[in-house]
């Protein structure tokens, strides 16, 4: 969910992956269905005339305002990394806007055991609502999952403003989101008091440390992404059209050799009628390892004339929990936020580590065709799996059985959810839901720190 185009990650190495699907055409598939309605699909140049009034529908669609040229212009510097696409009316009076978007790109998803997969990153998803219900969203989607499954990539992800519209092609929430409100008064700091020491530094320097630091830390945990380079620009507000940019203050956390472990960036909204009673919003907190982590939160927690704290995008099962007196001066809300789709079984599930040895017969099943099939994943005692067809007949001797969707088996792929809860929900038929359950469980939740 993005209203903005983004940077290039610069950290992304370039792949044969990323630059064929940034030049593919629109999908043939969805293009001719489109066409039969009165609409023409195609993709838009970034550097064409028809970008600007693009991005001008995107913003739209997110409810923001109309983009300044100068606006326009600085999207358009950062957006060649994506591939845009829109749907058109001709016969609308604004012609040269389209009446639905979509952009994507081919990121970098971690997955369970510390290693990254080429996914399909979806964003900017609009569809006008004087054009609603003839088809266009599922054209869009149907051609970029087909589009990413042509490039070779196994995955596709997004995070989505509406919940209950991705399900029907596949994806499903596979990591949540932890939003928090804590009372720092009744809160009372117990954590760690790390060596080291917090200082402020300038937006620009939290910008220039950022990229590098997330490189470091963005394969501990399931779920997270390459971040594109214009969202650390949108964290430091150090964008040439930033808004309020000022109200942001940036800290580093440096270790007793004196080098930079964490960032975190905050603003402070007072509160004209007590002035002891301002809260914090943290924009976000970057950490590599756990000094870092509990240095930033004392810090942020034990501010002067501070009574409330606030974060997002933060992890299910934050440390943070434990390193406060009172766990209910906290108040944790929990969404949805991660979505993933599996395309590529055996690539996906043999890039993954598992937590306990095992032999999984599998049938899944994918109404877009992308992922149909029987499966076996075994696992061995390092949790490494490889898998292999299971063609026609019985399951292999000993093994579990599981039926499901497509997107019951990518919601349980980061290891947000287990098995076994699917399959109480009807979601899952297993001769041993708890055993499949422990083969895919992983030993931390899956996160991720931003929305894209």
């Amino acid at each position: 969910m993005t209203s903005e185009t983004d940077t290039r990650p610069a950290a992304q190495t370039e792949t044969a992956d990323a630059a064929a699907h940034l030049v593919a055409p629109v999908n043939e598939a969805s293009r001719a269905r489109l066409a039969g309605n009165g609409l023409d699909y195609r993709v838009v140049p970034v550097d064409g005339e028809g970008f600007a009034p693009w991005l001008q529908v995107v913003a739209r669609g997110f409810q923001d305002g109309e983009r300044s040229d100068e606006q326009v212009a600085a999207s358009r510097e950062r957006s060649g990394y994506r591939r845009v696409t829109g749907v058109y009316d001709p016969s609308a009076p604004m012609a040269e806007s389209p009446v639905a978007t979509i952009a994507s790109w081919i990121g970098q998803l971690t997955v369970p055991g510390g290693a990254a997969l080429p996914s399909c990153a979806i964003s900017a998803v609009t569809v006008a609502p004087t054009h609603r219900r003839r088809g266009i969203a599922r054209a869009m989607l149907e051609g970029e999952l087909g589009a990413a499954v042509s490039s070779g990539a196994p995955l596709a992800m997004l995070t989505v403003s509406e919940s209950t519209l991705y399900g029907r092609y596949g994806f499903a929430p596979a990591a949540a989101s932890a939003s928090w409100r804590i009372e720092t008064k009744r809160a009372t700091w117990i954590g760690p008091r790390p060596e080291g020491r917090v200082d402020f530094i300038p937006r620009e320097r939290l910008r220039e440390l950022a990229p590098a630091l997330h490189e470091r830390v963005r394969l501990r945990d399931a779920g997270e992404i390459d971040v594109p380079g214009s969202h650390w620009d949108g964290f430091a507000g150090t964008s040439p059209t930033a808004e309020k940019a000022g109200e942001k203050r940036a800290v580093q956390y440096a270790d007793a050799t004196g080098e930079v472990r964490g960032l975190a960036i905050y603003s402070v909204k007072e509160n004209h009628d007590d002035f002891t009673k301002a809260s914090v919003r943290v924009g976000y907190l970057l950490a590599e390892n756990d000094d870092a982590y509990a240095a930033l939160w004392r810090f942020l927690l034990e501010l002067d004339l501070v009574a409330e704290v606030t974060a997002d995008e933060l992890s299910v099962d934050e440390p943070l929990r434990w390193m406060i007196a009172d766990q209910r001066a906290a108040r944790v809300t929990i969404r949805d936020h991660q979505y993933v789709r599996i395309l590529d079984v055996v690539t996906a599930l043999e890039a993954r580590r598992f937590g306990a040895p095992g032999v999984l017969a599998l049938d899944v099943a994918d109404v877009l065709g992308h992922a149909s099939g029987r499966y076996v994943l075994s696992v061995d005692a390092d949790g490494r799996g490889t898998v292999s067809d299971w063609g026609d007949g019985g399951a292999p001797e000993g093994a579990v059985e599981v039926a499901l969707g497509i997107e019951e088996l990518s919601a349980a792929y980061l290891g947000g959810v287990s098995l076994a809860t699917l399959a109480a929900a009807g979601r899952v038929r297993s001769t041993d839901a708890s055993a499949a359950a422990r083969v895919l469980a992983w030993h931390t939740a899956p996160r991720l720190s931003i929305w894209y």
